[in-house]
């Protein structure tokens, strides 16, 4: 069979994605109960009470920050270490400082460009300034 390894392939992630499916349509039965429970509650002290008026709240965006969270992080890592950081080693303080998973590329990525941000926006008020780190690398310090 030519299309062995493709056909492999394609049934792993099947499998994956139907287990996945399975873990959600799980959890989403839990969270159906839990509502229930909770609307069984309001309704014993408010029997009258009209809950479809109650509107969904927002789920938060994923990993965000408090307003000015990675800004403290990241401008106090330079401060004390007292030499020029680069955006990677900021980046994994910044992780770290919020016990986030080191690990995970896809959210290192994800910090790497918020903390980029930061370091520009910090830049462009005068607060901070590019330096050449170790390696000749792009490195952050703040200015005098």
């Amino acid at each position: 069979m030519e299309n062995e390894h493709a056909l492999s392939a394609l049934l792993r992630k099947r499998a994956e994605l139907a287990g996945q499916f399975e873990h959600h349509q799980a959890k989403a039965r839990q969270l159906l109960i839990d509502l229930d429970s909770v609307d069984a509650t309001i309704r014993m002290f408010d029997p009258d009470i009209d809950l479809t008026e109650v509107k969904p709240k927002p789920m938060p965006p994923r990993h965000a920050a408090y307003k000015g969270e990675v800004a403290r992080i990241v401008l106090g890592t330079i401060r004390d270490a007292k030499r020029a950081c680069t955006t990677q080693e900021l980046t994994m303080h910044v992780m770290a400082e919020r016990g986030m998973n080191t690990a995970d590329k896809r959210l290192v990525k994800t910090v790497t460009k918020r903390v980029a941000s930061c370091l520009r926006h910090h830049r462009n008020k005068g607060l901070l300034r590019n330096a050449i780190g170790l390696g000749q690398r792009l490195a952050w310090e703040i200015a005098h």
